[in-house]
């Protein structure tokens, strides 16, 4: 019975996290450049009463044996980093990334961070920046007579001038992951590289397997509601389903301290 009750317990605590999960992906379904996370689970250890392969005879052996589980565990929260929705905003410093890669800002501390969020704007110094004020990397100033900016598909910025002149100010360069997945986030729409994503791969919008960048676009959340309030039943109805199991466990040692008395 006391397995039984931790077994439950744990099921419970892992469909907790699963819950905390899916809120956070509904939470940020209007989220531009979020990307949804998924809970993954691993059972714990077993408890081998009789191991499969131990002797039940002197020439036989016992084809399964006893092994009973002691219940689950969360092991990861993997972020998802699949192409969300393009949204169009005729805003000429909303930028998307169609395919894989990552928009390069820098933090007040200096350190290099990592964004699908393309939502950018021009600061007092007219630096383009992001919605947090860190400038793009690298940096790109828009002149003050500036009339219109065009960013091309490979992430070249220029700019038409009040005299008429065209003035190319510089290119965007994306940032690409081995594994994307092993970044780490910052909230802000922020992620930072870590041993498991490996360095940043610089490179050219449209070369090398990164995806070329279009104007007046924003990217979309990739959380799909459906599939999120499907996913919030099953942990539910899981929760509820180990919340029996630990009430029917109780029940069976209240029976069973009758039974002594």
């Amino acid at each position: 019975m006391e397995r039984a009750l931790w077994a439950a317990a744990s099921g419970m605590r892992a469909q907790q996290v699963n819950m905390d999960v899916v809120s956070n992906n509904l939470a940020n379904v209007n989220t531009s450049g979020f990307k949804r996370s998924r809970a993954e689970f691993q059972d714990l250890l077993y408890q081998s009463v009789n191991a499969p392969g131990t002797a039940s005879s002197v020439s036989t052996n016992l084809p399964s044996g006893i092994q009973v589980g002691l219940g689950t565990r969360t092991v990861a929260i993997k972020r998802l980093f699949e192409q969300g929705d393009f949204r169009p905003t005729e805003n000429p410093l909303d930028l998307v990334i169609e395919g894989w890669g990552f928009f390069k800002v820098i933090k007040p501390d200096g350190t290099t961070a990592y964004t699908r969020d393309g939502s950018f704007q021009i600061d007092q110094n007219g630096a383009i920046v992001n919605s947090l004020g860190y400038p793009l990397e690298p940096a790109l100033t828009i002149p003050q007579d500036a009339v219109s900016i065009t960013v091309g598909r490979d992430g070249t910025v220029s700019v038409d001038q009040v005299d008429g002149t065209v003035t190319q100010l510089g290119s965007i360069e994306l940032a690409n992951f081995v594994n994307p997945a092993g970044l780490r986030s910052l909230g802000g729409n922020l992620f930072i590289a870590t041993e498991s994503s490996g360095d940043a791969l610089l490179e050219t919008p449209g070369a090398n397997g990164v995806g070329e960048i279009g104007q007046g676009f924003l990217e979309t959340s990739n959380v799909s509601i459906v599939n999120e309030l499907v996913n919030m039943i099953t942990a539910q109805r899981a929760y509820e389903l180990n919340s029996r199991a630990i009430r029917s466990s109780d029940e069976m040692l209240r029976q069973l301290a009758q039974l002594v008395r």
